[in-house]
């Protein structure tokens, strides 16, 4: 598809003389033909945005020197195009033969793998909802009863008789499983 041999040699003669708006309508005018092209030279490992970066990074460090084809600047992004999709493809394979070289790596195991939560958190868990919100925001967040409530939505009363009954059932908690309390690593 050929836009007219007028508007590239119009626009690449601004460009030359530093207009950022004319390479700007160069750019949008064949971004697309230069995508397609470097698609079908690239493997799926390069990035295809990548090869379109350079070509038109390329095109405007030559802007005073690249060659117009009877006014059209595609052929001459094209060549360059395929230049660059050779480039990344053969920096990709360098890529691969270094790391087929390379000895496999140890797996490391995750630390936190071997250690829970600990025996608050865990006990914690095990709470209903209504008492892990109000804990949530009255202990650990810090905020005082009255904000509490506006945030669940109930009384400052319910607030303050959820809270006696969680910490309550949180204690319970730690009794009921003494595994998961302090013996465990757990910090109180």
């Amino acid at each position: 598809m050929r836009t007219g041999s007028g508007d590239d040699a119009e626009d690449w003669a601004a460009a030359g003389r530093g207009d950022g708006e004319a390479y700007g309508r160069v750019f949008d005018r064949h971004r697309g033909r230069v995508r397609r092209h470097a698609m079908r030279l690239v493997p799926p490992e390069v990035d295809v945005e990548d090869v379109v970066a350079v070509v038109f990074l390329e095109a405007w460090r030559r802007r005073r020197t690249a060659r117009l084809v009877d006014g059209d600047l595609l052929p001459w992004l094209l060549v360059t195009a395929t230049n660059v999709a050779r480039n990344a493809t053969r920096a990709t394979m360098r890529h691969r033969r270094l790391l087929a070289t390379l000895p496999p790596a140890e797996h490391a195991p995750d630390p936190a793998d071997r250690h829970d939560d600990g025996a608050a958190v865990a006990a914690f868990r095990r709470l209903s909802v209504a008492d892990q919100q109000v804990l949530a925001l009255c202990v650990v967040a810090g905020h005082r009863e009255a904000e509490a409530a506006a945030v669940l939505g109930v009384p400052i009363g319910t607030v303050k008789s959820r809270l006696s009954r969680a910490r309550k059932r949180l204690g319970a908690q730690f009794a009921e499983h003494p595994a998961v309390s302090t013996t465990s690593g757990g910090h109180r």
